[in-house]
């Protein structure tokens, strides 16, 4: 089995706990069950530094999992950057820890196929809640006018520009390429950032054939100290030269599209 996976490149997945253990367990255990030929190797990143591990030594899983603890809170790039620094797999996945993986088929064999595509930069699934309804992880541009739209009307994207970190599967090349997340991002809109980043570098979003259920928490919404960061990071997006070089470049793209192309 390992030599299947080693000779189709191999996927490493990039979890980071914040006190998720029952989710993290949960999430291993839905790998096992359906993604055995998919993922090659899983780091799990206890971000909290008394963070119990979800796992014990003496559990055997079709993936190696790798457990690292942090002494200190990180932020979410800096977390997955260090997970995925020096990886010899083909390819990198970035999972939270709140997804599930539902149905009976393998949502990575999709992803793959979809992220082996010439020019592909990140593969993406449908995100759905508990109820089965679609989430909105295809986004517009953050500009303060579609801010607005969305918060006082309720309206939808018109168009996709990026995707949420969620669930993202990358060739490592293009990984590599565009240097992981930016660190300056403790939290929030790290995820716009690499998609802009991926994009304006001639690489394409691609949406996969699959579904994730998805338990999002907008903890933004309930506690200050990530309604600041949300703010923060907000801030920066809009200072960057990736936000300004996308609002020129970007084409308006429909929001069911399959694949979110180079400007």
């Amino acid at each position: 089995m390992q030599a299947e996976l080693l000779s189709n490149g191999g996927l490493v997945v990039s979890v980071v706990s914040h006190g998720h253990g029952l989710a993290v367990r949960a999430l291993l255990q839905d790998l096992a069950r359906l993604c055995a030929r998919s993922v090659t190797r899983v780091v799990v990143t206890l971000n909290q530094p008394r963070e119990e591990s979800p796992i014990s030594d003496a559990e055997r899983w079709p993936f190696s999992v790798d457990m690292r603890r942090n002494c200190a809170p990180r932020g979410f790039g800096t977390n997955h950057n260090q997970a995925l620094q020096g990886a010899a797999e083909s390819f990198v996945c970035v999972l939270n820890p709140d997804v599930r993986l539902v149905g009976s088929s393998d949502p990575f064999a999709a992803l793959l196929a979809v992220a082996r595509r010439p020019g592909v930069g990140c593969a993406y699934p449908q995100q759905v809640d508990e109820g089965g309804r679609l989430q909105d992880s295809e986004r517009a541009l953050p500009t303060p006018a579609a801010l607005l739209r969305r918060r006082l009307l309720g309206l939808g994207d018109a168009r996709v520009d990026w995707v949420n970190a969620a669930c993202l599967v990358l060739p490592r090349q293009a990984w590599e390429a565009v240097g992981g997340f930016d660190e300056r991002y403790h939290m929030y809109c790290e995820d716009v950032d690499l998609s802009l980043r991926l994009r304006l570098a001639g690489w394409a979003l691609a949406r996969a054939p699959t579904r994730v259920l998805h338990v999002g928490q907008r903890a933004s919404r309930r506690h200050p100290q990530h309604l600041w960061w949300h703010l923060r990071s907000m801030v920066r997006l809009w200072a960057s030269p990736a936000y300004w070089r996308a609002r020129t470049l970007l084409p308006l793209q429909p929001h069911a599209a399959d694949t979110i192309g180079a400007p």
